[in-house]
């Protein structure tokens, strides 16, 4: 017999069990034996043993319960712990009674939710109690797959079995496709068929590990206490002519659940069904392909029909949800299409997308041995400890066989051009949580053998996996109340839009589009327009601050004004490089503008503009080539781009019936007609006006610490301070590299005490860029660093090497929104705002709290920073939207 699967390091123990009598050799088998309850069964298997779990493959419940009882009645005589799990649709098992528990879990929750809970509660139960499960095969209308039934068989057994359990198992024989059976039988101990023919019931064991008898696994006749085997060769050939005529198997009652539920869709669309049955197959795929969130099935329901579920059927990988990503996608497609199908079919692109289901996470997690650390990350004391490790091996974990199989069937459709491998979770891009930048999301260039290409989508695909674990999402989903819920990650595996330009492949454009532009720079704009952050090349620019560039932000409503003061700061301001696929090397860079000028593919007719005077210069110095700024100005004069954006923006915010953001790539025909590629749509958290506010009329210099016109988001603001994190400029600025990041680790150490934010509203405020990956130009905090904190403020006062960027549309953007953390931008060289740090130095000696910290930092980062009490002050910010003034002063004093 082949051995169960163990997990690594799960060895089962024998504590339970009393030592036998060293003189009487039968003594150690006889205590490891367990009785079925019925003598008959025990003689032709010869017993149960301590750790069995018992499959029982049935026809009919009815059969299982035949079963159950007698096992029952024995343990509860023999006074054992009888669990019963009760998640079944069908009539329970097992009736409440002395040493019974009965244990009811909502199988609906999802897979995750309830192995977590089972495994929990065999952990609380301990060693030796027996367990008696419900039918199985119930839980496929709650998770649509076999998969995850052999997932949790898989995780579940190898626990039981190593705690000196005996369980009860029921599957129903053709409810479960052959791999799913297969896996169940390769991990469970027992697996027992039970048939009925004319003759009566059948019973034949299949597998009963380490054991064996000449007849053990013939089928034996069920007749009271009796199980007779069928030893004459004649009545065993009428008997299974019988079972497989009453059987009536066909190919499909042996393909997955998740399968037979898509021909029945198939079926339902071809034969146009009647109303009902189509409404009740549709209301099923949405909530086993879409999603848990009734707002987000609301918008399927109204804009994806059994066609679409379909269609993304045939585009999976795996089974499951195609995630919050791929959702937004698809939804948005179908919007537009549908609101104005003339103008979108000319100027919206197919898309060309995969999905890996969300199931193929949990299944990599149970094939690479993991779950049972899963289980310790879930835990308070491994949340964050746990996942760091996990982390690491998750990135080096391997999928399974049937899934890379399909990886290769997709790398055959896609050639060698470029994908996209996006994280699509079942949380993100939903309403309230966008996961903006915590998950992983990388470009595959794609070249190489195709078992390269392979290897190298495997090895994405497992990092977008781990970052599952990364810190940052973490904090994140225990921040906004998401780290009990099931969060499985699915991908979106996207073919690159764009053109070879030589060894290089990016789009022509690409960008971010909010349809609601509440940080407005000017009056005179109208927030409801909207606004777009647009790049050259990879969008990639679009979504992350990148230290030293900037991408083209355009307010739609008025989209030739930009937020500079003069032409140099519209030079400075700008998108100097543009990032590329390198077909050559195989990986993703960033180029200087001038280094692809001379192409004359490039789409700089309606991208940029000719510098004349610096074009001049260049030429009288070294003769070089003409000089071109990126600036879209062609783009939005002379083409239908801010009009189809707008109306693209607004047409999905009435959908949504809330506003939205949007990301996407630009194809420019030669005339400049400009065709989207639409990469996602998600539910734009904003802050909105909030409540009105009154500015101080005049605040005296003494009492105030900065103030600034513009260059702040949040919505209107009046909030009261209680702490302030202040970094210095001028001595962040003379520490070494080494002592920037100490800087930036106990600015989260800080941010980490903040036991309540509404309690303790802290005011975090510093030189350069929060965020920056450059420590030369701002504090290199990660988003957990700073998740706490009430209002941060960038301080332009390292030099010119760091510009302050509010960055609108970006990962940092959503973070700040979605935080309700509000955002200011000093520059007090330029005249456009009042910066007072005199006023902190001029509080008393006891508002400065101590750091107290296990591993002190040296002295030079020590003096960097400081941390306040500002309770006693009236320290406020206060700011008001409509007439773009952010102040922050001491209201009294």
């Amino acid at each position: 017999m082949t051995e169960p699967t163990i997990s690594a390091g799960q060895v089962r123990a024998s504590e339970p069990n009393p030592l036998p009598d060293a003189t009487d050799p039968g003594a150690a088998a006889d205590a490891e034996r367990v009785s079925t309850g019925l003598a008959g069964l025990d003689t032709v298997l010869d017993g149960l043993r301590i750790g069995d779990n018992v499959v029982w493959r049935i026809d009919d419940v009815e059969d299982y319960r035949g079963f159950v009882d007698p096992f029952v009645a024995q343990a509860v005589a023999g006074e054992r712990s009888i669990i019963y799990l009760r998640f079944g649709r069908h009539a329970p098992l097992v009736a409440p009674g002395p040493g019974i528990k009965i244990v009811s879990i909502d199988a609906l929750r999802g897979f995750e939710a309830f192995t977590c809970h089972v495994h929990r509660l065999i952990t609380d139960y301990g060693r030796g109690a027996f367990y008696v499960f419900d039918c199985l095969s119930d839980l496929l209308s709650a998770w649509a797959t076999d998969l995850m039934v052999g997932n949790l068989f898989q995780v579940i057994c190898p626990y039981l079995y190593q705690l000196d359990t005996v369980a009860y198992f029921g599957l129903l024989s053709r409810s479960h496709c052959y791999t799913t059976m297969a896996r169940i039988r390769e991990t469970t101990q027992v697996l027992i068929d039970v048939r009925r023919a004319e003759t009566g019931c059948y019973v034949q064991p299949v597998k009963v590990w380490e054991r064996h008898s000449p007849t053990m696994f013939l089928p034996h006749i069920h007749q009271g206490e009796a199980f007779r085997p069928v030893v004459d060769s004649s009545d065993a050939t009428r008997l299974h002519a019988d079972l497989e005529r009453r059987k009536g198997e066909t190919t499909q009652r042996q393909l997955d659940y998740w399968d037979r539920l898509f021909l029945d869709a198939a079926e339902v669309l071809n034969h146009d069904a009647d109303g009902e049955r189509r409404r009740t197959v549709l209301e099923q795929l949405y909530h086993v392909l879409i999603s848990r969130d009734e707002r987000i099935v609301a918008l399927a329901r109204r804009y994806l029909g059994l066609q679409d579920l379909i269609e993304i059927r045939a585009r999976m990988i795996g089974s499951g949800y195609i995630g919050g990503k791929a959702v937004g996608m698809l939804l948005a497609r179908r919007i537009l299409l549908q609101d104005d199908p003339e103008r979108w079919e000319r100027h919206l692109e197919p898309h060309d997308s995969f999905f890996l289901g969300s199931d193929v996470y949990y299944s990599y997690l149970v094939h690479n041995g993991w779950w049972p650390r899963i289980m310790r990350q879930r835990t308070e004391a491994g949340y964050f400890t746990e996942a760091q490790s996990l982390r690491e091996d998750m990135l080096r974990g391997r999928l399974p066989e049937e899934v890379r199989s399909e990886l290769e069937r997709m790398l055959d459709y896609f050639g060698q051009y470029p994908i996209l491998v996006r994280s699509s979770s079942l949380l993100e891009d939903g309403f309230g949580n966008a996961f903006a930048g915590k998950y992983e999301s990388l470009f595959l260039v794609n070249q190489g053998s195709p078992e390269q290409r392979l290897a190298q989508l495997e090895e994405a695909i497992c990092r977008v996996f781990a970052s599952t674990m990364s810190e940052d999402a973490l904090t994140y989903r225990r921040q906004r109340g998401l780290a009990d819920l099931e969060e499985p990650m699915a991908l979106l595996l996207q073919r690159v839009c764009g053109r070879y330009h030589g060894r290089y492949y990016f789009p022509d454009a690409a960008g971010v589009g909010v349809s609601r532009n509440t940080f407005v720079w000017e009056e005179s704009m109208d927030p409801t327009a909207g606004m777009v952050r647009l790049v050259m090349g990879l969008g990639t620019r679009a979504v992350d601050r990148i230290e030293g560039d900037h991408a083209c932000v355009v307010a739609l409503d008025q989209p030739h004004k930009r937020p500079f003061r003069d032409r140099d700061d519209a030079v400075r301001f700008s998108q100097h490089d543009i990032d590329v696929l390198d077909i050559s090397d195989n990986r993703l860079r960033s180029l200087a503008v001038r280094h692809l000028t001379s192409d004359p593919e490039l789409p700089l007719r309606w991208c940029a503009e000719l510098d004349r005077e610096a074009t001049q210069r260049a030429r009288e110095r070294t003769g070089g080539d003409p000089v071109w700024r990126i600036t879209f100005t062609p783009l939005l004069r002379e083409t239908a781009f801010v009009d189809l954006m707008q109306h693209l923006l607004q047409t999905l915010e009435a959908a949504y019936a809330y506003p939205i953001d949007v990301e996407f790539t630009l194809h420019l025909a030669d005339d400049g007609t400009p065709s989207f590629s639409l990469v996602q749509c998600r539910p734009l958290q904003t802050l909105g006006l909030n409540q009105r506010v009154e500015l101080p009329v005049a605040v005296p210099s003494r009492r105030l610490f900065f103030a600034a016109d513009g260059h702040f988001m949040g919505g209107n603001i009046d909030q009261p301070i209680a702490r302030i994190i202040h970094v210095d400029g001028p001595r962040y600025s003379a520490l070494t590299t080494v002592q920037k990041f100490a800087v930036a680790r106990l600015v989260g150490q800080l941010n980490r005490r903040i036991a309540d934010r509404d309690d303790c509203p802290t005011l975090l405020i510093g030189p350069g860029r929060w965020g920056t990956s450059s420590p030369e130009l701002g504090v290199p905090i990660r988003f957990s660093d700073i998740s706490l904190v009430a209002v941060i403020a960038e301080v332009a006062e390292l030099g010119d090497g760091m510009v302050p960027d509010l960055s609108f549309g970006s990962h940092f953007f959503q973070d700040l929104v979605e935080s309700q953390i509000a955002y200011v931008a000093l520059f007090p060289h330029l005249g456009e705002a009042s910066y007072n740090p005199a006023w902190l130095s001029a509080l008393p000696a006891s508002t400065r709290l101590p750091l107290d910290l296990e591993d002190p930092p040296d002295d030079a980062v020590a003096a960097a920073l400081t941390w306040l009490d500002a309770r006693d002050t009236g320290l406020r910010v206060v700011a008001d939207v409509l007439c773009q003034r952010l102040v922050c002063y001491q209201a009294a004093g």
